[in-house]
């Protein structure tokens, strides 16, 4: 999607929206993989009901994108413009145990800030890629540790509403790697309370998680974490890898060596191959196992 009427691009630059014509989504994504479309790049997060409401009155369609780190997008000319959170200088402010992070910022760099603040409590989360708003969309868990448990509130633009509200943590649903909140509501800022701890033992603890992540995880290839969402009592990985399809590929989409629930972008893969690859292997389980695996990825759909 192209915006080419001059009186919508002058407004966007009146609410200081940069607007970046013809980005290849691929380079926005850990997979390495997406159309091209014109990007959007949201400065002031004030600005984003006004914005909604342009593109909205000049019949423009859009999509926000966050980190890029666990979404699959289509190939080709995407049908929608991309909105994204300036993620130049995210603040995170820290006040006793509390601390107010911007959601552009990157999860992990947020673990290891509080973690020289002697707040810990996070330490499974320092090697899952993202920002913290893809990580509160998914209440992004590992090692026993889920976000949502520190979540007090979250500033949210809200698109049922078209206004930003603040949401108390309560208000907020988590459950396994899915949230209350909707598909088009972008979340900006979140305060968080954090248990204190020795900046020696969060930091063994982050170490170990390290040591986990590298001995299992094909952290050196393009991929967008786990595929599939574990069954209830049971292993997505374990079920795939006993099925002997670690190496197995459709094109350059390919299940990982390392890890069974992890599908990498081997050279050039496109959506088309990776969905293709992801319905594959969801056969081959139900039929063997009689268990239809959820996708965790999100998978962006043209209709």
């Amino acid at each position: 999607m192209r915006i080419s009427d001059p009186t919508l691009i002058g407004a966007l630059a009146a609410l200081g929206v940069e607007h970046e014509p013809g980005v290849p989504m691929s380079g926005k994504t850990s997979l390495g993989i997406g159309g091209t479309s014109d990007l959007l790049l949201i400065l002031k997060h004030d600005s984003l009901p006004e914005l909604v409401r342009l593109l909205k009155q000049h019949a423009v369609p859009y999509r926000f994108l966050g980190g890029g780190s666990n979404v699959l997008l289509p190939d080709g000319e995407l049908p929608w413009v991309i909105l994204q959170l300036e993620r130049q200088n995210p603040e995170v402010r820290i006040e006793g145990n509390s601390v107010l992070v911007d959601c552009a910022a990157d999860l992990g760099r947020t673990v290891t800030t509080c973690a020289k603040a002697d707040l810990g409590g996070m330490e499974g989360l320092i090697g899952v890629p993202g920002t913290i708003g893809g990580a509160l969309r998914m209440n992004a868990g590992a090692y026993g540790t889920q976000i949502g448990t520190f979540v007090r509130e979250v500033r949210v633009y809200r698109a049922a509403t078209a206004r930003i509200e603040t949401l108390r943590g309560a208000e907020i649903n988590f459950e396994y790697r899915h949230t209350s909140f909707a598909p088009d509501d972008i979340m900006l800022t979140v305060r968080l309370e954090l248990p204190s701890k020795p900046f020696k033992e969060i930091l063994q603890g982050i170490r170990i998680c390290n040591e986990k992540r590298r001995a299992s995880q094909p952290l050196n290839q393009k991929s967008a974490g786990c595929i599939f969402k574990n069954p209830p009592g049971g292993s997505a990985g374990r079920m795939i890898d006993e099925l002997g399809l670690k190496g197995h590929s459709v094109g350059d989409a390919r299940v990982s060596d390392r890890h069974a629930n992890f599908f990498v972008n081997a050279g050039h893969a496109t959506a088309a191959d990776m969905l293709a690859l992801i319905s594959d292997v969801r056969q081959r389980v139900r039929e063997r196992y009689g268990v239809e695996l959820e996708e965790e990825v999100i998978v962006w759909k043209e209709s």
